[in-house]
């Protein structure tokens, strides 16, 4: 799509055009995706299960809509990521014939990177940080020639994670929230494109670490924040520096979210610990996390975002 930056477009306009991209990302992925369950807590307030998703998080939905978008059949394509982009990147190429080289940081969980390389991707990590990954993917693409699929700044993969939100409005009757952890900001802007074109009533609310809240500090003050350095939070997948350009545009530019909340490490935890009957890693207990503080409504109209179940929980969690 070539929405980015259109700040000319009348809001109808955006919303249809987004409205109808997320159609057909719909339509592109469903047979290729898990269509996730929904659990009920004792409260009655649902979660959205895509922990249980293919590769193991929400990830695979942009993943495979990005890559099946891509104009020809290129030879492969180079992705920059902490663990679940990487992998979905990598399950998606290897089903469709694709290549992948995947850029990490040096202090990613061992856990993770080996799942990646067991799907038969490249992964390069020497001198990699979470500061400069995007940077050397992209120079690696361009001298190979290969495209660079960004984990969260890209129409095409939020597109892909709008289909999460699309599977809750189809599923849950008197719908009012919709909780979503926000690290780079793709699954919480498709879920406010996906909400807010079909039914605007619908809350969308993000959920970040105090320790990490560049996102609640760029939608408080209409302006982006980018944290200095790495965040400090169990919550690796929010660790992300600052939003995308296009996420900032859909929340912050338009307006889209509704709110932003932080959580303490403490309430992380012990959300982390609540799920042990779940496949969750703690950036996915966010959005449990600020329902046990209370910075969400619970009730039966509000849905938790459980949104990926790729780590190992330690003796001391279960």
């Amino acid at each position: 799509m070539t929405l980015a930056h259109d700040d000319m477009m009348p809001p109808a306009e955006y919303l249809g055009a987004h409205r109808t991209a997320i159609e057909e990302a719909a339509r592109r992925v469903r047979s290729r995706i898990r269509h996730t369950p929904l659990r009920a807590l004792p409260c009655g307030t649902w979660l959205k299960l895509e922990s249980m998703q293919v590769s193991g998080s929400f990830k695979m939905r942009g993943a495979y809509n990005a890559l099946l978008r891509l104009p020809g059949h290129p030879a492969g394509v180079v992705a920059a990521s902490s663990g679940n982009h990487a992998k979905a990147v990598a399950t998606a190429g290897r089903a469709l014939g694709i290549a992948v080289t995947v850029v990490a940081p040096e202090n990613v969980l061992p856990t993770k990177l080996a799942a990646v390389r067991d799907l038969g991707a490249e992964v390069i990590t020497h001198g990699v940080t979470f500061g400069n990954r995007d940077g050397l993917a992209r120079a690696i693409a361009a001298e190979r020639g290969w495209p660079f699929v960004h984990s969260s700044d890209d129409w095409d993969v939020i597109h892909g994670q709008a289909t999460v939100a699309e599977e809750i409005m189809a599923a849950v009757r008197d719908l009012a929230t919709i909780v979503v952890p926000v690290g780079g900001g793709g699954l919480l802007g498709g879920t406010a494109l996906a909400v807010k074109s079909r039914a605007p009533h619908v809350a969308v609310i993000g959920v970040e670490p105090e320790r990490a809240a560049d996102a609640a500090a760029s939608l408080r003050t209409g302006r982006l924040h980018r944290l200095h350095g790495e965040a400090d939070t169990i919550a690796d997948g929010a660790r992300v520096a600052n939003l995308g350009e296009r996420p900032f545009e859909v929340v912050v530019g338009r307006g889209l979210v509704d709110d932003i909340v932080t959580v303490s490490e403490d309430s992380i935890r012990t959300a982390w610990h609540t799920m042990a009957d779940v496949p969750a890693e703690p950036t996915a207990a966010l959005p449990l996390a600020a329902l046990l503080d209370r910075a969400v409504p619970a009730g039966t109209g509000t849905v938790l975002v459980i949104s990926g179940g790729n780590v190992k929980r330690p003796a001391s969690e279960t």
